[in-house]
C-alpha cells in the first residue's frame, strides 16, 4: 500500500518522520536513557496530524489498513536508522571543534543530526557569553 503512493506522499511522510524524530532527540538532549519508542510515536502523530501534507491526502482505507500501518514501521525504522548512521560533516566537525575549545566543552556527538544538534548547543552559549 505505501509503494502506491505518489512520489510526492512518500517524501512528506519521510520528511515527517525525521523532523519529528530530530524534534523529539532535541527535546530529550539526545540522551539515549531518556529514549522511548512510545514517546517518539506520541509526538510523530501528533506532528504529522498537525503539521504534516501527507496525512489528508491518503485516502481513510489506507491509513487504517493494518499492512499500510506495518509498512510504516518499516519505513520509521529505515528512517531512523538513515539518521542514526549518517557522518557530520568536516564544516560541523570543525565548528564544534572550534567552539568546544572555546567554551572548553567536551560534547560527543554520532551523527549528521546529533552534531547539528550539539553545534546549536554551543552557539547558543556562545551566545550567552558575550
Amino acid at each position: 500500500m505505501y509503494k502506491q503512493l505518489s512520489s510526492g506522499v512518500k517524501i512528506s511522510i519521510t520528511r515527517s518522520i525525521s523532523t519529528s524524530f530530530e524534534l523529539y532527540l532535541a527535546s530529550i538532549g539526545w540522551d539515549e536513557s531518556k529514549f522511548s519508542m512510545e514517546e517518539f510515536m506520541k509526538i510523530w502523530q501528533k506532528y504529522f496530524t498537525e503539521n504534516a501534507a501527507w496525512f489528508d491526502k491518503v485516502p481513510q482505507d489506507v491509513l487504517l489498513s493494518q499492512e499500510f500501518h506495518e509498512e510504516l514501521a518499516q519505513k520509521i525504522d529505515e528512517v531512523i536508522a538513515k539518521i542514526l548512521n549518517e557522518k557530520p560533516t568536516k564544516k560541523q566537525i570543525d565548528s564544534i571543534e572550534n567552539m568546544q575549545k572555546k567554551l572548553g566543552t567536551n560534547y560527543t556527538y554520532e551523527c549528521k543530526a546529533e552534531a547539528a544538534y550539539v553545534e546549536q548547543q554551543l552557539k547558543e552559549q556562545l551566545e550567552k557569553e558575550d
